[in-house]
This record gives structure tokens, C-alpha cells and sequence, in this order.
């Protein structure tokens, strides 16, 4: 029971000690917050290098203090606080799809996210459907390819998302998408990149969990109401590196590109063995 209470009392205690924001601290903050990193991601990074840092909560203190001083780095925030929606019941477009094979039928190991090669696939549309976004996101690494599409129809999604992946198509497994019918050319992807293709069940779109994120991630860089005709490919490709070296709590703050890389030798290791 003591030994309970002195636990409980050094806790107080730790709860109620002023962390220390150092100039060096501060210097470190600004310069990952005009990376894109979040509060969380530059504690997490730090950490992980051995650099000190104050706690998360610290530095959204920091920020918000900041602002209150007229100050403009709340503006490197993700979505500087406001919150989108997510798309529900309202899908347009989502119906049948022949030949669709439904999620049930993915193989188990998909849950696991071990893996890389388990895709889920989506499309973002721009203002008064003016152009529109494809995003790739890998389950295991958090690794994402985002193309410029013409148009939302079926034969260029097709079209992109092949090529899109042909550089990783060897280690591909399988692509899981909704029921949109961007995606009704389904069989032609999963015939030329030699995978199995797999849709969520309708309006289930958390069963592509890492896909919404990404997308929510995409509109930190392209907020709603842009107009895509006016996005280049080139800012895409930048949007693209920007989140692939980014770090992620999920991955123990390693960046998509990192743990990539991690899991690429580590199957090269266990193949050569």
C-alpha cells in the first residue's frame, strides 16, 4: 500500500514539474514543424535519436501562446485545428461492381500489417469535380503514392494505378478498395500487376483505415475547395516525398520510406538464410 502511494505521490509530482523549453528545443520545434511534422511526431523523432525534448502537450502550449501573440505557428499545424468530414452515407457513385471480390474473402494476414505489398487504393475529387487525386497507401509501412488524375473514371484509374506501382510490382500482394465505380476496372489492375483485388463492404470505409488517413493527411497540403485542375504534378510528387519522410507513431516513429527499407532487408536476410 506504500509502496502503491510513493508511485502515485512521484507521478504528482512529475505532473507538476515545468518542463524546460530551451532555445535549442525551440530552433528544433520551428524547423519540423515547416516539415510537416505534428507535436507527436517531432517528441516521437527526437526520442529516437537521442535529442531532448519537451512533451507534445508542451509544445501545442508553445504554439497556442504563440498565436495569442500574433504569432503564425499554429499555421504549420496539420489542418491548424479544424476537423474535415469524413465521408459517409452520402458516397456517390458506390453501387455494384461485376466481379467484385468482397473483403471477407482477404487473406488473414492482411490484419496483421507485417507485410509490405497490401494496398488500399482511393480517389479524392476536387471542387465542383474539377479533377481528382489517386492515393496508393501501403498497410504495413504507411508508405503512399499519390498521382494527378484527368478524370474519375474507370479506365484512367486503371490506367495510373498501374503504373503507379510497376517499379514495386514484384512485391505487391493485394490492393483493397471501396465501391466506387472508379474502381470497376478492377480485374485489369489485378491482372497486369499480378495481385488480388478486394472491396470493403458499402460504407465501410474504416476497413481502409490507412487510406482515410492518408487522404486526411493529402488535405493538410490541398485543402477542400481546391480546385485540382490547378495542382501540378510536380507539387503532387512533393506532397508525396513530404508524407513518405514523415514520421509516424504507428511505426515507431520511423518515416514510410524508413520502415520500407527495414522491411526490404529483413526479407532479403531471411531469403538469403
Amino acid at each position: 500500500m506504500e509502496l502503491a502511494q510513493r508511485k502515485a505521490d512521484r507521478r504528482k509530482q512529475q505532473k507538476h514539474r515545468k518542463e524546460v523549453l530551451t532555445p535549442a528545443m525551440r530552433k528544433r520545434i520551428i524547423k519540423l514543424l515547416k516539415k510537416g511534422f505534428s507535436p507527436e511526431q517531432i517528441v516521437g523523432r527526437s526520442r529516437l535519436e537521442g535529442i531532448a525534448m519537451v512533451s507534445h502537450e508542451t509544445i501545442y502550449r508553445w504554439i497556442w501562446e504563440d498565436k495569442r501573440r500574433g504569432g503564425k505557428l499554429h499555421k504549420y499545424l496539420r489542418r491548424q485545428g479544424r476537423r474535415y468530414a469524413k465521408r459517409g452515407s452520402k458516397n456517390a457513385g458506390r453501387g455494384f461492381i461485376p466481379g467484385r471480390v468482397d473483403i471477407d474473402e482477404r487473406p488473414e494476414i492482411v490484419e496483421l500489417k507485417e507485410r509490405f505489398g497490401d494496398l488500399e487504393i482511393d480517389t479524392i475529387i476536387g471542387k465542383n469535380h474539377k479533377g481528382a487525386i489517386l492515393t496508393i497507401n501501403d498497410r504495413a509501412t504507411s508508405r503512399v503514392w499519390i498521382r494527378k488524375l484527368s478524370g474519375k473514371e474507370a479506365i484512367p484509374v486503371a490506367k495510373i494505378a498501374v503504373w503507379a506501382l510497376r517499379k514495386v510490382k514484384n512485391l505487391i500482394h493485394t490492393i483493397t478498395a471501396d465501391n466506387g465505380k472508379e474502381f470497376a476496372k478492377h480485374e485489369e489492375i489485378a491482372q497486369k500487376l499480378e495481385i488480388k483485388f478486394y472491396f470493403c463492404k458499402p460504407y465501410h470505409s474504416w476497413e481502409r483505415g490507412a487510406n482515410e488517413n492518408t487522404n486526411g493527411l493529402i488535405r493538410q497540403y490541398i485543402p477542400k475547395g481546391k480546385d485540382f485542375s490547378e495542382v501540378t504534378n510536380k507539387q503532387i510528387k512533393w506532397i508525396e516525398n513530404k508524407l513518405n519522410n514523415r514520421p509516424r507513431k504507428r511505426l515507431g516513429y520511423l518515416t514510410p520510406n524508413e520502415k520500407f527499407k527495414q522491411i526490404i532487408n529483413q526479407n532479403s536476410v531471411a531469403f538469403a538464410s
